[in-house]
């Protein structure tokens, strides 16, 4: 049986993984969690197999709560599922932990696949995000930006506002206005409908990410 706890501070999201998770045989969904903090005090207590994360996360983000999540639960591997696919996102994820790496407009049939190979002992990385990263700047068309600008810029054409945007990266209001800018000017960009149109083109979000 492969122990499952989730962890997405999303709760729709949560209860459709819990119910589509819990009609596959030989996996249980243990436990919940909707912050980082609470993800690690629920592991340490139900000590799962396999951790489903997201890495958008209030105060703390998924990539930077994997070494406690290592440290509390050793035997737990980490399975990121996540609305983020720029090669960044996922080469930091992995980096810091993670096993496998599953964007969320995945098909139910590979989420459970790649929740079978991870708690297995294999990693996963999502077919279409493991040729990105073969191309460690992406697209061409984001060689200009830097780390922190592409996060910023796939989290604005996410549609998250500055205010959420320094919530989640733990950064000013101001820096995120700053960096928004820098970003505008690099890219040639007026709108934002203009930023969402070239996010789309060159594969930072995709066409039914959220």
């Amino acid at each position: 049986m492969i122990r499952v706890l989730i962890v997405d501070d999303h709760e729709l999201l949560r209860a459709g993984l819990r119910s589509r998770l819990e009609r596959e045989p030989g996996i249980a969904v243990v436990g919940e969690a909707d912050t980082a903090e609470r993800a690690v005090l629920t592991a340490r207590k139900l000590q799962p197999d396999l951790i489903v994360l997201d890495l958008l996360l209030p105060r703390k983000s998924g990539d930077e709560v994997i070494p406690d999540l290592a440290n509390v639960a050793p035997q737990a591997r980490v399975l990121v599922v996540s609305s983020q696919a720029a090669p960044s996102s996922v080469r930091r994820a992995l980096s810091a932990g993670a096993a496998g790496y599953l964007p969320k407009r995945a098909s139910d049939r590979d989420l459970v696949a790649a929740i079978r190979l991870v708690a297995d002992g294999a990693g996963y990385v999502d077919p279409e995000l493991g040729a990105k990263l073969v191309n460690p700047n992406g697209s061409v068309a984001l060689e200009p930006l830097s780390e922190r600008e592409r996060d910023i810029l796939h989290l604005l054409a996410l549609g998250y506002t500055n205010q959420e945007i320094a919530k989640k990266l733990f950064i000013s209001v101001r820096t995120v206005d700053s960096h928004r800018a820098h970003i505008m000017r690099k890219l040639q960009l007026e709108t934002r409908a203009e930023l969402v149109m070239f996010a789309l083109a060159s594969g930072v979000i995709g066409p039914d990410a959220g």
